[in-house]
């Protein structure tokens, strides 16, 4: 590839939108959760590496100003290469830390999308960037392949997966499609999932803006259970590209024996193929699931492998420093966060 090429910032969505979902690249590299994430604390660029004003290369960089004269750059489920030869992706990766550098940023972290152990991990290493243990998306995840017949992705589960998905179905549980009107409904079983399973929610505004600039443009969907007329549980789906991802879910706990869950999975699997969409992502596994799980048998990863997909372990985070005094500061304020003292 020839190096002149350019990096240039892209402000047009469907032009950005069709060089990342061309390329198998990630929703969070996608215009729309920029906007998203824009919407509560964070600025999104993209910039394109364009060579006869085709996207070679690109990446969204959001930026967030953690204090005064503190911000933190981080690509997320990025940069998307293409099909770059490695020497093109340290260029393009070194325009890429440029472009942090010159915004402040003391940090600029990135967490690829490619799986651990892929050559391109050579570029950034190139570059400058080292492998961190601070991730911010999870390190790991199942993913389950949608191009067999939706028998066979059933013949695929686990027994008992397929048994509770037949029985949720003969027990009267019925998936329709959400609406905005749904919304407070679907926060308050999120507040309850978070504190029966005690994980932080976001904000109710939070889950709105997902639903609005993903939803309205056909991209996900708010699936709920219901029993009797009563929603039981629900699932936020997302479909970018050919991947469809498990975002959010919540259930409350009243009725959890007619298998709602295993009853909203299987119809998101099914919206997902029926879009096109080949692989079906449910979202972060522990790093260690697989061994951890011998100790905890009703873990979420127990349940999300039960439906027949692959462990996957993606390349992890890299951090390049600009700012070795306020890194540290970070890296111990994420860490005391975790522990609870801050």
């Amino acid at each position: 590839m020839n190096l002149t090429s350019s990096l240039v910032a892209i402000d047009n969505a469907a032009r950005w939108d069709e060089f990342v979902a061309r390329h198998d690249g990630h929703l969070l590299q996608s215009f729309a959760w920029g906007e998203l994430k824009s919407r509560f604390g964070w600025r999104a660029e993209r910039w394109g590496w364009t060579q006869d004003d085709s996207i070679r290369a690109g990446a969204q960089i959001l930026f967030r100003r953690l204090l005064p004269a503190v911000t933190l750059a981080y690509v997320p489920r990025g940069p998307v290469l293409a099909d770059l030869d490695e020497d093109s992706a340290v260029a393009f990766s070194q325009q890429l830390r440029e472009v942090a550098r010159s915004r402040g940023a003391f940090l600029f972290k990135i967490e690829p999308d490619w799986l651990r152990e892929n050559p391109r991990d050579r570029a950034l290493d190139r570059v400058g960037f080292s492998h961190s243990t601070e991730t911010i998306q999870p390190s790991a995840t199942i993913r389950l392949d949608l191009t067999p017949e939706p028998d066979a992705i059933l013949a695929a589960m686990k027994p008992k997966w397929r048994y509770n998905i037949r029985l949720a179905e003969k027990k009267g549980v019925v998936v329709r499609a959400g609406t905005d009107a749904d919304l407070p409904a679907f926060f308050e079983l999120t507040r309850i999932t978070g504190e029966r399973d005690r994980f932080a929610v976001h904000s109710s505004e939070y889950y709105r803006a997902a639903f609005e600039l993903l939803a309205t443009r056909d991209d996900a969907r708010l699936l709920i259970a219901e029993f009797q007329q009563q929603a039981l549980a629900m699932i936020f789906v997302t479909a970018f590209g050919h991947e469809a991802i498990y975002l959010y879910g919540a259930s409350g706990n009243e009725h959890r024996n007619v298998m709602p869950n295993h009853a909203l999975h299987w119809a998101a699997i099914q919206w997902a193929k029926a879009r096109g969409c080949t692989r079906y992502d449910l979202w972060g596994v522990p790093e260690n699931a697989e061994q951890a799980d011998a100790n905890l048998p009703s873990s979420l990863y127990q349940f999300k492998q039960g439906f027949g997909g692959e462990v996957v372990y993606y390349s992890g985070a890299w951090d390049c420093v600009n700012s070795p005094v306020q890194y540290g500061l970070y890296r111990a304020a994420r860490r005391a966060r975790r522990s609870g003292l801050g």
